[in-house]
């Protein structure tokens, strides 16, 4: 069985789940594609993924209502063992880094972690990673009869329905006392959506001046033409954008249909972060900025007369 952890968000598979279906589908191991969902009132999740794979693991349960790592690592063990998994797919989110790891210990098994690659190279499984802020690919192998994989968010294309819907099981669990508990969430209010979601991406970098340009022009932008909005880590570290917006090896990573550069000048560690993206488009009044050289497209110009433009025409 090839086991996959789905996130979901607001009742539906979030984008890294379908990354992950598409993954275990190249991979072409034996046994079913299984997707185990956790969390609370996961009737229309579970809805949804069947119509991505064969089998869809149900643990709808109060223990899970809110994410824990001692709580995540022990559901997932406790399946993969259950269900004989030979392949475990996990999101390398910032929670899925984290308790991925602990499955892999309590498997006793290797972790190839924060792949953008996965596949099976005469029963053993191979892992191909980024090293050295994207200056050079690795590529691990692992022979052990179980394995746990991290997927790096953006590493492979959404899945496409599968055409028949898969079975659903609800699980029990034999789940731990957890040591650790929440005192408290804070959610961010936004009507842009969400970063790794977005079809279109439009990041700021520090050449757009202030945090008042930012949110006149990049925002501006993005609100006509519907984008996520992402920074570089310059920018969230000046105090002008929020962390969640930092785009890059520190901060997140997208693989939108179109990447929209202004004022970045395109260090590795950024493009570490958005490399993946179908079309960049970069603007920069620099016309040697490292940024062009990955670009598909470019706009050689000063971006306070260049993005006025754009917002203008899009408007119309």
């Amino acid at each position: 069985m090839i086991l996959l952890v789905a996130d979901h968000n607001n009742g539906k598979p979030s984008k890294m789940a379908l990354e992950l279906v598409q993954a275990a589908r190249d991979l072409g191991r034996e046994g079913p594609i299984t997707a185990l969902v956790l969390g609370q009132n996961l009737t229309a999740v579970a809805n949804e993924l069947s119509q991505y794979v064969e089998q869809v693991l149900v643990a709808d349960l109060p223990q899970l209502a809110n994410y824990n790592p001692e709580i995540w690592a022990a559901a997932v063990t406790q399946i993969a063992q259950e269900g004989e998994a030979h392949t475990i797919l996990v999101g390398a989110s910032r929670s899925g880094r984290e308790y991925s790891a602990r499955v892999a210990v309590k498997l006793d098994a290797p972790l190839l972690e924060d792949v953008i690659k996965v596949q099976d190279q005469g029963g053993a499984l191979q892992g191909t990673k980024y090293a050295y802020l994207a200056r050079v690919t690795e590529v691990y192998e692992s022979s052990a009869p179980v394995t746990v994989v991290s997927v790096k968010p953006g590493a492979y294309n959404p899945a496409s329905p599968a055409g028949s819907a898969g079975e659903q099981y609800d699980v029990e669990l034999e789940l731990p006392t957890s040591r650790t508990r929440s005192t408290g969430k804070v959610i961010e209010k936004t009507t842009r959506v969400p970063l790794t979601e977005a079809d279109i991406v439009i990041t700021g970098g520090r050449g757009v001046g202030s945090p008042e340009n930012f949110s006149s022009l990049i925002e501006g932008l993005a609100d006509n033409l519907g984008a996520g909005v992402g920074a570089t880590r310059a920018v969230v570290d000046a105090g002008w954008r929020p962390y969640g917006e930092q785009v890059g090896q520190t901060g997140k990573t997208v693989a939108p249909k179109a990447y929209i550069a202004i004022g970045v000048s395109g260090a590795v560690q950024h493009l570490s972060g958005m490399g993946k993206s179908k079309y960049i488009v970069a603007v920069n009044k620099d016309p040697e900025a490292p940024i062009f050289k990955n670009a598909d497209y470019g706009i050689v110009g000063d971006l306070h007369q260049v993005i006025p433009a754009l917002i203008e025409a899009t408007r119309k």
